[in-house]
């Protein structure tokens, strides 16, 4: 099985890559002009963007640089110690929503100084693949397209990635232990 894997694993981009611009051209699509035409799209949304991520990492240059980041994982320490839950994946907590590189960046961190067989580790790895990047998602994706309310979705993804942090902690308790 693993084989096998490993061999869809191998040929899956090959084969699309190829079967794309085949089946578009049997559909008698101007395979290199609309790839043109989206490319020329994805370069004025690239400069449109540009303003909504410098603010952005400003902030979050802000958060961190002030000490608020370090204030909050101060005051969640001893809570995490009392039920139970690994104090060196609290940092995790803030960044995976602000950062998609910052918090694959302390995971490996974590990986390298606790093992990938550690229950940090793994906890650590588990909340990398079941939260997400909200608010880079929010700045990118709605400063893509104009949209300036964006309230709703902030709150629904952060809720989401809460979800996502405290379930990764409670799976990887119950697969693990």
């Amino acid at each position: 099985m693993y084989n096998f894997v490993n061999l869809i694993s191998a040929w899956a981009i090959p084969v699309i890559i190829v079967f794309i611009p085949l089946y578009a051209a049997y559909r008698k699509v101007p395979v290199y002009e609309s790839f043109v035409d989206g490319a020329k799209d994805g370069f004025d949304t690239a400069i449109r963007i540009i303003p909504h991520l410098v603010g952005m990492m400003v902030a979050i240059s802000v958060f961190r640089a002030s000490g608020a980041m370090d204030l909050f994982i101060g005051w969640l320490k001893p809570l995490c110690e009392e039920i139970g839950v690994p104090s060196e994946i609290i940092p995790l907590a803030f960044l995976r929503p602000i950062t998609g590189a910052g918090s694959l960046a302390f995971t490996t961190d974590l990986i390298s100084q606790f093992g990938p067989d550690s229950m940090v580790g793994r906890i650590a790895s588990t909340i990398q693949g079941s939260t997400d990047t909200t608010l880079y998602v929010i700045t990118v994706y709605f400063g893509a397209i104009g949209i300036r309310k964006a309230g709703y979705a902030l709150k629904v993804g952060l809720i989401s990635d809460a979800v996502g942090f405290v379930a990764s902690i409670v799976v990887c308790y119950l697969v693990f232990m």
